[in-house]
């Protein structure tokens, strides 16, 4: 064992024992964090609009802070990137992470010298945990690649400003620093395709160990190596040990991603954001991941079902229940406060609090009342995956209101298969059935006949990442949009339909 993977076991099980004790505490931990973030930013603008002064319990935070969008808190952070001071957290942030808004353009999220430090500290703790549970630090002897957006930076107003993967590749622990690939040059340029092609050259005959990214784009630099050597991902990278990954739910692309490698490989999951880093997997063995309550963030949850409802009841980590789908709600050391990220999460576990992320509050499906959201038709699809010998590169979900020949309603399923199903019916029938069972509404309005059941636009091999491409979101954190309420992404894809 080398020297640096002898140190890595030991800091792991230091940090595993500063864990512990959060999690064994968890909601005196929420409450010393709460009044932590409140006291520090009593002074600034937003703390005295909002009489922080006063506030010495939940009750009070509630009555005060209502909750926000980035668009409702626009009015502050534009004071911010002016250059004021103390306005939402006391000083100036150091980063500004943009990133792209749906109705406003750009959205500049800040981020602070106390937020930066939470979000790598837990990046790190993270893969310091997975040593800690299997004992397996070889891999940091070899080279490591993130598959992420530019580090070139901008600045405005004395503050630098650029995507949140971009400002991470800055803080890449020294010890790591000869590991890290690909080159800053590389890294730094912009077409994704150009960028990736130039990675496989960098890395196609290094000893890589660890590998990280969004999972959409990881298989695209997969598939670019296989191209070019016609080898297993496995058998290129015979040391290849661990995949790290976040912004996307794994598991339907589990399948394309074994059979690219050639064999299973570790993984863990992450759930950042450029509002803060929520939560880690912390099990090979279970599911989900640890929500972390000891990092510069106060957490509350709005039960999704009720989230727009007058008066929809906020509450903190004491009072969640398994299985329930929430709308997180996040205060942070970078001057968020009851934001909503629009993320929404399950708690699979409370001894310790662990979650799932099951979509987003504006990404469902509920055209006929029925409320179908991404978890449920990333379960849908796993399970018709596993009952045939699919595989699939990425798929979205749409209603269809409208369809031709006085045929009733239906989802419409746009898939682009790597393996098309040889039993089709088989495969579209495991389908329906699953989200049926799932989803009690999307059973009745089948079994009412009201929707018939689901169908499956074919979407030609390429045809997601050109669809990427043509808005201008190809690679970094851009992500496919799971599923809609609309045909907006159904539409522009049906371009790309299989002949």
């Amino acid at each position: 064992m080398s020297l640096k993977a002898f140190a890595a076991k030991i800091f792991a099980r230091r940090v595993a024992k500063k864990t512990a004790k959060w999690v064994n505490h968890p909601i005196t931990t929420q409450e010393r964090v709460f009044k932590e973030i409140i006291q520090k930013a009593s002074k600034t603008q937003f703390g005295k609009d909002h009489d922080f002064e006063t506030i010495t319990s939940h009750i009070d935070f509630v009555q005060n802070v209502p909750i926000r969008d980035y668009e409702e808190i626009k009015d502050y952070v534009e004071k911010v990137v002016d250059g004021r001071e103390d306005v939402l957290w006391p000083g100036k942030p150091v980063y500004f992470a943009k990133t792209s808004g749906t109705t406003s353009g750009a959205k500049y999220i800040p981020i602070t010298k106390e937020s930066i430090k939470n979000q790598v500290e837990a990046s790190r703790n993270a893969i310091l945990n997975y040593i800690y549970e299997t004992g397996n630090s070889d891999f940091v002897n070899g080279r490591w690649i993130f598959l992420q957006g530019s580090p070139e930076l901008q600045e405005k107003n004395g503050i630098k400003l650029g995507r949140l993967s971009g400002i991470s590749a800055h803080y890449v622990p020294n010890y790591l620093q000869k590991n890290r690939l690909p080159s800053w040059e590389t890294n730094c340029i912009d077409d994704w395709e150009t960028k990736v092609n130039a990675i496989v050259e960098e890395t196609v005959n290094e000893n890589m160990t660890v590998i990280a990214g969004i999972p959409s784009w990881v298989q695209m630099y997969f598939e670019k190596l296989h191209e070019k050597t016609n080898q297993e991902i496995g058998s290129l990278f015979p040391n290849f040990q661990l995949f790290i990954y976040g912004g996307l739910n794994y598991e339907p692309y589990r399948a394309k991603f074994e059979n690219l490698m050639g064999r299973k490989v570790d993984s863990i999951e992450l759930f950042p954001a450029s509002e803060g880093f929520f939560a880690y997997q912390d099990s090979q063995e279970e599911k989900g991941m640890l929500l972390l309550l000891d990092s510069g963030i106060f957490y509350e949850f709005v039960k999704a079902d009720e989230y727009f409802d007058e008066g929809a009841k906020r509450i903190t980590i004491k009072d969640v229940e398994i299985g329930i789908n929430y709308v997180m709600i996040v205060s942070t050391d970078a001057g968020l406060w009851a934001y909503n990220l629009g993320d929404t999460v399950q708690f699979i576990s409370v001894k310790p609090y662990k979650v799932i992320v099951s979509g987003r509050i504006k990404h469902f499906l509920s055209a006929f009342g029925e409320h179908v959201i991404a978890k449920e038709v990333e379960e849908a699809m796993q399970q018709a995956i596993a009952a045939t010998d699919a595989r699939i590169n990425e798929f979205t979900v749409a209603p269809q209101i409208n369809p031709p020949e006085n045929e009733l309603p239906y989802h419409e399923w746009l898939v682009e298969f790597e393996n098309e199903p040889s039993e089709m019916e088989k495969f579209i029938k495991t389908l329906d059935t699953s989200l049926q069972k799932q989803n009690s509404y999307y059973f009745d309005l089948i079994d009412g006949k009201i929707l018939q059941p689901l169908k499956i636009t074919q979407i030609q091999k390429g045809g997601f990442q050109e669809y990427m491409k043509s808005i201008g979101k190809l690679g970094g954190q851009n992500k496919v949009q799971r599923l809609a309420n609309d045909r907006k992404v159904a539409d522009l894809l049906s371009t790309y339909k299989k002949a």
